[in-house]
């Protein structure tokens, strides 16, 4: 049979002379381009220093004691202070993310696929996922945290059912949303089943998949450190969640509002990390990406 792939990639020639006209001569979208990149950058930061001007002019103004609310420059004095304590933390905590979020990924593509492949598997299944997601992880934590012996182990665990949801429902609504005009083009060429997987729903579904890694890595984030919240473990293998418990056993409010930086610092870098993977593979073929080019 002919490449359905090759109709369903390669643009007809009005749109190729479309998109040249709507480039135009070579280079001069790149101002246009490189202005737009900044200023995604510069508004946020913008925002982000007026906030704390306000934040330090109020505590400065009220003279708000530090053990209630500190000021921006005693939480970044604390950061820097504290840095060996605070950045082991984080590397343990970031440690348990990422294999969580890894085997959120794995495991809900691979679920994902088994449900786009028999509506009874789907129809049988799908609603344990959703149980998943509405069971509150700090009611089931301390069950998985009694019954696996390792610490690492039983964290990863709670922090991958956090973060499966999300990977499982839009992978598999990916997978569905493909067009019927192509899926009828691939029945007319008479493509395998695999041909329609690989060729069709999964290009299809790579938008949605990663709409699911940008919710599912932060789900990974706060699932690991909930985990940490209720194992409430100690000693040199600790994360940033034991370090704002022991900053609030010992009224130290800066420690722990520098330990709550750190934690909003790498979520929003997670975010940022699986909005680029997005951007690099879906750029110059895809709708959801080609119209911010």
């Amino acid at each position: 049979m002919s490449d359905p792939m090759s109709a369903v990639m390669s643009p007809s020639p009005a749109e190729g002379s479309a998109a040249s006209r709507a480039a135009g001569p070579a280079g001069s979208s790149a101002p246009w381009l490189q202005r737009s990149a900044v200023q995604r950058v510069f508004y946020p930061l913008l925002v982000a220093l007026v906030l704390l001007a306000v934040w330090q002019g109020l505590v400065v103004a009220f003279a708000i004691p530090h053990y209630l609310v500190p000021s921006p420059l005693r939480v970044a004095g604390v950061l820097v202070s504290d840095a060996a304590l605070l950045f082991g933390a984080l590397v343990t905590t970031l440690k348990i993310t990422v294999l969580a979020f890894v085997c959120a990924t794995a495991l809900g593509v691979a679920i994902a696929f088994a449900f786009v492949q028999s509506r009874v598997i789907e129809t049988a299944l799908f609603p344990y996922a959703v149980l998943l997601q509405v069971t509150p992880i700090v009611a089931i934590a301390p069950l998985i945290i009694i019954w696996v012996k390792s610490p690492t182990a039983s964290l990863v665990i709670c922090a991958t059912l956090v973060a499966l949801f999300p990977i499982i429902a839009n992978t598999t609504l990916g997978l569905r949303s493909v067009n019927p005009g192509l899926a009828s083009y691939f029945r007319l060429q008479r493509a395998t089943r695999w041909q329609t997987l690989v060729r069709l729903r999964i290009p299809s579904a790579l938008p949605y998949f990663f709409g699911g890694l940008r919710i599912s890595s932060g789900l990974a984030l706060i699932g690991a450190v909930v985990a940490e919240f209720v194992a409430g473990t100690g000693g040199t293998g600790t994360g940033l969640a034991y370090q704002i418990l022991q900053a609030g056993y010992q009224l130290n409010i800066p420690r722990m509002f520098a330990a709550l930086v750190l934690i909003t610092a790498t979520g929003v870098a997670l975010f940022a990390a699986m909005a680029l993977l997005s951007q690099w593979a879906l750029a110059g073929w895809h709708d959801s990406e080609v119209g911010h080019e």
